[in-house]
């Protein structure tokens, strides 16, 4: 079946942080994100999805959650597409949850492969062929098997491909072989967008559409403009870029995120807390003052080329 009808994610997409406060959902902050990332170079948002704590939100939570950056974007007068991560080990749990979200201002889902359960090629062809059956909105898969405990092989993914409204991938395989066999192999309409934030330089270098990467939180502009540049044929001044900003990703994930990422956006004034929910816990007073430090690099070196 063909793609056309949907748009093909591209670019570099922001995979928002949940802010909290006093254990509930920081809705001022959230309004406060979003207005600032809608004017930064991010093609569109997931929201709920691991960096956004998805898994310690409950229903009701996720759905004032949509509202609020639905409401928040369109008060930016910028539309770029939202999409609501999902996923889960029960098929019809996730059937469930595209049903009952059908109503909500999203454009469309980024679900993970069934974690734990570690099912075969076949169930994880079969688990994704019902979701798809299940809503005519657009789907990313997410196959992240360091934490699904399994690997949707190239195969499954190029049949699964074929369907309508699968139109993509987040590709955190950790297998550079099969990452770049699929970018050979996939169909035109098809795309695939790297999860892995130190890998986004190599991944787009190779022909990928774009990153979901958590680290945009600090450093929209550098890596859209890597990408601009690699899309202009500039790949000596995209490499020199990827140079200097390589280290942020490598900082922001130092320790479980999203909590570095929480920590430098509550020192730079975009969020009211750090606050995270169990298991999740702050970063380490050592991390934090190595990020602190950062920032003040940072803008030591803004001032610099003024």
């Amino acid at each position: 079946m063909s793609q056309s009808h949907h748009s093909t994610p591209r670019g570099l997409w922001l995979p928002l942080v949940t802010p909290f406060r006093d254990g509930r959902l920081d809705e001022p902050s959230l309004r406060r994100l979003v207005a600032h990332f809608a004017a930064e170079p991010v093609d569109g948002f997931i929201l709920a999805a691991t960096t956004g704590e998805g898994m310690a939100l409950d229903d009701e939570e996720t759905e004032r959650l949509v509202a609020i950056a639905g409401e928040a974007l369109d008060a930016s007068n910028r539309r770029v597409p939202l999409y609501l991560g999902l996923c889960g080990s029960d098929t019809r749990k996730v059937v469930n949850a595209l049903a009952r979200t059908a109503s909500w201002a999203v454009d469309g889902y980024l679900i993970a492969s069934p974690y734990y359960t570690r099912p075969s090629q076949q169930g994880l062809s079969s688990h994704f062929s019902a979701l798809a059956d299940s809503t005519e909105r657009p789907i990313l898969i997410y196959n992240i098997p360091y934490r699904t405990g399994v690997n949707l092989g190239n195969e499954t993914m190029l049949r699964l491909a074929e369907r309508a409204n699968i139109v993509g991938v987040k590709d955190c395989c950790a297998d550079a072989a099969q990452s770049f066999d699929l970018l050979c192999r996939r169909p035109r309409d098809f795309a695939i967008l790297t999860g892995e934030d130190q890998l986004f330089y190599t991944a787009l270098a190779q022909g990928a559409d774009g990153g979901i990467t958590a680290s945009a939180h600090v450093g929209a502009h550098a890596f859209a403009d890597i990408r601009g540049k690699l899309l202009a044929g500039d790949q000596a001044g995209a490499l020199a870029d990827w140079k200097r900003l390589a280290g942020l990703p490598r900082l922001l994930f130092a320790e479980p995120s999203p909590g570095p990422i929480k920590h430098w956006l509550w020192r730079e004034g975009l969020i009211d807390s750090p606050e995270m929910r169990l298991p999740m816990v702050p970063i380490t007073d050592a991390l934090a003052a190595c990020i602190d430090r950062a920032m003040t690099e940072r803008a030591c070196a803004s001032l610099r080329s003024l």
